[in-house]
């Protein structure tokens, strides 16, 4: 990695304060997934956000272009690694539509246990990204 996304690379990565930590992987493949997932996943809490938070949305959608920013600085080490460049758009696209499901169910669904659980996998989901940057 250059220098600059080194740092950039090192100045996002954290691991919280609270009772976990987010261990990262090893390959830079697995980096750019865990990545990619998470801007997928937070892309689609910005946009539902956008329709009962706004002011929430604004922070989330800086919090996906940290992520951004993170798959850039990995993919050239996860293409030399041998990933295809067009996989993470994949996994994003993916994380966004599991995500968006899980928030659908939780906002619009009758069943309330549907609601808990939905509700419940979608924090956790979102929690496991926010502990990988700092200021999320």
């Amino acid at each position: 990695m250059s220098s600059i996304k080194t740092l950039i690379f090192c100045a996002l990565l954290s691991a919280p304060a609270a009772t976990f930590a987010t261990a990262l992987p090893f390959s830079p493949s697995e980096r750019a997934y865990m990545f990619a997932n998470c801007a997928g996943r937070l892309a689609a809490l910005e946009e539902h956000q956008r329709m009962f938070d706004g002011p929430a949305s604004e922070q989330t959608q800086k919090v996906v272009r940290q992520f951004e920013a993170l798959i850039e600085a990995v993919m050239p080490d996860a293409i030399a690694y041998g990933m295809p460049g067009r996989q993470v758009w994949s996994w994003r696209i993916n994380a966004k539509q599991a995500q968006s499901a899980l928030l659908q169910r939780a906002t619009f669904s009758q069943d309330a246990r549907m609601i808990t659980r939905a509700k419940a996998a979608a924090e956790d989901h979102i929690a496991t990204c926010r502990a990988l940057v700092l200021g999320a």
